[in-house]
């Protein structure tokens, strides 16, 4: 897919020269163990401390019967030249930190140049498919600001995958059948009869957003009171039907406006038209997976990890909401995904036993089926709770939210916190024009590089570097050099952990370096050498802004 990431290689390096070194040791008799355990190099969070850092000897301690620091001495003794290392420096209680030549750096630059925007991405996933399905809210309202949360997390997981060389879908879940839609209908017929001046007895459990009144007075501008005419039971479900594909059209739009684009829309109605939703309750049954009790059908989920058994069909031969979540998740898998994701809502936590536990007894191995939950949102103004204005209904939509503070600083700051952490939204931060506002801090950083290379009479960034350019590199320029080494790593992380706030926590660490950097000297000097290196290095931090920033779907503006 590429060229190996050159902190990979670096890592790699490191490692066989330890292993190396211990095996040597071992053959001299000085230092015993049956296995090596797993190596791992991290970057020390000091500076002081090296490029990378090592506990091997902490770990090897005590199969080894030695004193840690006394293993490092003796793996420290035994290693090999090595063209990337200047000094190897044992600290503490055993630890072996390596400090680093500029080759590496110089070899970070010849990749960034080779690959500008597309620097960053790695072959971790290829060859997977991967399904995300998110926010799925049912086509009856509005979407709130849980929805956009899932959606911005949703949709950067699938960037930050497709980065790793995977292959990701993003599905949307039509709850397109049922109670819900029903009662849509019964709420919006009502609203369209007292629009006409009807007395109504609103259904209890009916909906009563302001959105319900918009969508009767359409209908009226349309039909006027021509559906009066129709029985009761004929103009409910022609309002059914009109409302749920409104509210479906709106979901679509405003997802869409938010930068969320889906490959697929799938309707729970064609499980039920399409007698899946029967076929799969069949196979339960001939596998012998269900028992019947007072009148009911039931799963053995409690054989597989749930709490308790749980019911697929009801006394009166209804089917529950469980079951046409299972056919719809067996056809996930059947459709060839390798990995199937669902972000749910924090209500839906304890749905989460049950769906793993049908899914194992289908043959699903539980590895392939995750749920990741986008908790709660705290809105903030002035340092105090904060209640939008509710025009759509009983809510704060996903619309009013963006409304208010635009779709970069409503991603960045849905994405900044880890999804299982609840969250404080400051509204007044997210449309502040200050550094204390994390988006137009990194945003700003790429435009001012923008900025610097038109002010160089250059029409497009560079990261080109030669030798001679390096030797004119000062600490400051070396530190964003290292920093920009390491996001290839970021983005395999962040994918991994399904962590996005990884990438904004280093891409605001990345602008606050380069911030500081350009504040304490001019970029365009006198010495075209020097003038040449920095701008190298200014470039490099452009390519990674522009393609972190595009990752989390934030733009990454060349003018503020």
């Amino acid at each position: 897919m590429m060229e190996k990431i050159v902190t990979r290689k670096i890592i790699a390096n490191l490692k066989e020269s330890l292993i190396k070194a211990a095996e040597i040791a071992c053959t001299q008799g000085t230092l015993a163990f049956t296995e090596l355990p797993e190596i791992i190099l991290e970057v020390p969070k000091e500076k002081q401390h090296g490029n990378f850092a090592t506990n091997l000897a902490l770990i090897l301690a005590k199969p080894a019967k030695l004193a840690p620091r006394k293993i490092a001495e003796l793996l420290v003794a035994n290693l090999e030249e090595n063209q990337y290392v200047t000094k190897v420096e044992i600290a503490g209680p055993g630890f072996i930190n390596f400090y680093l030549s500029k080759q590496w750096l110089f070899e970070v630059m010849e990749q960034i140049e080779a690959q500008q925007a597309d620097y960053g991405q790695n072959a971790d996933l290829v060859g997977r498919k991967i399904q995300l399905e998110f926010v799925s809210a049912n086509p009856v309202g509005p979407m709130n600001v849980v929805n956009a949360r899932a959606a911005a997390l949703g949709d950067t997981l699938a960037n930050l995958f497709n980065a790793c060389g995977a292959e990701a879908k993003r599905e949307y879940y039509i709850n397109d059948y049922g109670v819900q839609v029903e009662t849509l209908g019964r709420s919006l017929e009502a609203r369209y009869r007292e629009e006409l001046g009807q007395k109504v007895e609103f259904p209890a459990e009916g909906y009563r957003g302001e959105y319900l009144y918009d969508l009767a007075r359409q209908i009226i501008s349309e039909v006027g009171d021509a559906y009066l005419a129709y029985p009761e039971a004929e103009r409910v479900q022609l309002f059914k039907e009109f409302g749920y594909q409104r509210m479906l059209a709106e979901q679509k739009r405003d997802l869409a406006n938010y930068g969320v684009n889906y490959d697929h829309w799938f309707s729970e109605r064609q499980l039920h038209e399409n007698g899946i939703v029967a076929k799969v309750l069949q196979e339960l049954i001939e596998r012998g997976l269900t028992y019947e009790s007072e009148g009911a059908l039931w799963l053995k989920t409690s054989l597989y990890g749930d709490d308790k058994d749980r019911v697929l069909r009801t006394a009166d031969g209804r089917t529950t909401y469980f079951t046409p979540d299972i056919a719809y998740h067996l056809n996930k898998f059947g459709r060839g995904f390798d990995l199937v994701i669902d972000i749910w809502g924090p209500d839906h936590h304890g749905y989460i036993p049950r769906m793993k536990a049908a899914l194992i007894a289908m043959g699903i191995e539980a590895a392939r089926f995750e749920v990741l939950i986008a908790q709660q949102i705290n809105l903030l103004k002035d340092g105090q709770p904060f209640k939008m204005s509710k025009r759509r209904g009983e809510f704060i939509t996903m619309v009013d939210l963006l409304e208010e503070v635009g779709n970069d600083a409503a991603r960045w700051f849905f994405l900044m916190r880890s999804p299982e952490s609840h969250l404080d939204f400051d509204l007044d931060l997210a449309k502040s024009e200050k550094s204390e506002n994390p988006v137009f801090y990194v945003q700003y950083a790429h435009a001012r590089i923008h900025s610097i290379f038109q002010n160089a009479k250059q029409n497009k960034l560079s990261a080109a570097c030669r030798t001679e350019l390096m030797e004119k590199w000062d600490e400051a320029e070396i530190e964003l050099v290292e920093k920009v080494a390491h996001f290839p790593e970021v983005i395999s992380e962040a994918a991994k952990k399904r962590e996005p706030h990884r990438l904004t926590n280093y891409l605001l660490e990345l602008a606050t370096l380069f911030h500081s950097y350009y504040f304490k000297r001019r970029i365009i000097v006198e010495d075209s050498l020097e003038t040449e290196a920095r701008l190298a290095v200014a470039g490099a931090v452009g390519f990674v802004l522009k393609h972190g920033l595009n990752i989390l779907g934030v733009n990454a503006p060349e003018r503020m």
